[in-house]
C-alpha cells in the first residue's frame, strides 16, 4: 500500500479533534497523520498531546500564526511520503476513502482528487444548513456538494494530492484566508495537472450550527471569493455573481420603491417567495428558508466588498468565537 501524509490544521477544536483523527486512524491507511497546531485558547493542545502519545503515527507541527494555508503549508514541508490527503476538524473521511482515493488516484493519474462533501447536522438549525449545501438551491449546484458524474473538475473539497504537484506550484498561497482551495487547483491545472472529481469519495461535513456563525462565514468566504475574481475572472465560474447580482437587485429595488414605484417591490416579492416556496419542499426543515437568505445574501454582499476592495484583514473567526 502507498504511504500518505494526512495533514490537518486545527485552532480551538476541543470538542471535535479527537472524533476527526478518530475517523482518520479508523481508515486504516499506512503512512502519518501530522496536526498543524494554531495558537488555540481552549484544550485543543492538551487533547492532540493524549492522541499523539496513544498513536506513534500522530505528529504535531507547531502553527503559531494560526492560518489555515501556513499550517498546510507546514505539514506538507514536512511530510515524509508522496501522497498528501487534507482532512480538516470538522471533517470525517467515509470507509476506505483514503484507499480508494489511492487508486482512483492513480488510475486517472491526477495531481489532485475531490469527492463530495456530504454535510450533515445534529440540530433542527445544523440540519437546515446541511441541507442547504447539498442542495443546488443553496450553493449553486457544485459537483462537490450535490454529486454528479466523474471526470475533470474545477477545484477539490480538501484533497487528495501528489506531493510533487503541491511542491511544483509552491504549496498555499499564505495571503489567502478562504478559498485557497480553489485557488490551489487553478495553479495545478495550469502548471499541467489534472484536478479530478469522483463521486465515490465521500467527506461528512458539519456545518456551522448557528445563525450568527454562518452569517460571518459566509460573509467572509463571499469576501475572498470576491477578491479573487478580481484577481483571476477567466476561471470563475458564472454562479459565483448570481448572488451579489440577486443582492444589487433587492437593493435598487428598495430604492425605486422608496421614490413611490410599486415595482420596486418585485425583486423583494420574488425572492421571498422563491425562498419560501423551496423551503415548503423541506418542512421539516423549518428554518430552511432563513438559511438560504443567510447564505445568498452573506455570501453575495461579502462578494461585492471583496471585489470592490479587496480581503485584506477578512478573517472568518466564526468556529471560535460566538
Amino acid at each position: 500500500m502507498t504511504k500518505v501524509s494526512v495533514i490537518m490544521p486545527v485552532l480551538n477544536e476541543e470538542h471535535h479533534l479527537a472524533d476527526a483523527v478518530q475517523s482518520v486512524l479508523d481508515q486504516n491507511f499506512d503512512g502519518e497523520l501530522l496536526i498543524a497546531l494554531g495558537p488555540s485558547t481552549d484544550g485543543t493542545d492538551e487533547v492532540a498531546a493524549k492522541l499523539a502519545e496513544a498513536d506513534s503515527r500522530i505528529r504535531l507541527v507547531p502553527n503559531p500564526r494560526g492560518l489555515t494555508t501556513v499550517g498546510m503549508n507546514l505539514c506538507i514541508q514536512q511530510a515524509k511520503h508522496d501522497v498528501i490527503v487534507r482532512i480538516d476538524a470538522h471533517s470525517e473521511p467515509a470507509t476506505n476513502y483514503i484507499v480508494r482515493g489511492l487508486e482512483i488516484l492513480e488510475a486517472k493519474k491526477a495531481d489532485l482528487l475531490g469527492g463530495v462533501m456530504s454535510a450533515k447536522g445534529k440540530t433542527l438549525f445544523q440540519r437546515a444548513v446541511a441541507w442547504a449545501y447539498n442542495s443546488p438551491f443553496g450553493l449553486g449546484g457544485a459537483t462537490y456538494h450535490v454529486g454528479g458524474q466523474e471526470g475533470e473538475a474545477e477545484s477539490a473539497y480538501l484533497g487528495i494530492f501528489r506531493k510533487s504537484a503541491l511542491e511544483r506550484v509552491g504549496g498555499y498561497d499564505e495571503s489567502i484566508i478562504r478559498g485557497e482551495d480553489w485557488e490551489l487547483a487553478q495553479r495545478i491545472k495550469a502548471s499541467g495537472g489534472l484536478v479530478w472529481f469522483s463521486p465515490e469519495l465521500s467527506v461528512t461535513y458539519w456545518p456551522r450550527s448557528s445563525w450568527r456563525a454562518l452569517v460571518k462565514q459566509f460573509y467572509s468566504t463571499g469576501v475572498w471569493r470576491g477578491d479573487l475574481t478580481k484577481r483571476d475572472s477567466s476561471h470563475t465560474s458564472w454562479r459565483y455573481f448570481i448572488p451579489p447580482a440577486l443582492v444589487v437587485s433587492l437593493v435598487l429595488g428598495e430604492l425605486i420603491a422608496a421614490l413611490g414605484f410599486g415595482i420596486g417591490w418585485l425583486p423583494f416579492v420574488a425572492y421571498v417567495t422563491a425562498i419560501i416556496g423551496v423551503g415548503a419542499f423541506v418542512a421539516r426543515l423549518a428554518p430552511a428558508p432563513l438559511v438560504l437568505a443567510t447564505m445568498h445574501l452573506s455570501w453575495g454582499f461579502g462578494f461585492i466588498v471583496g471585489f470592490l476592495k479587496g480581503a485584506e484583514g477578512t478573517l472568518d473567526r466564526s468556529r471560535v468565537t460566538k
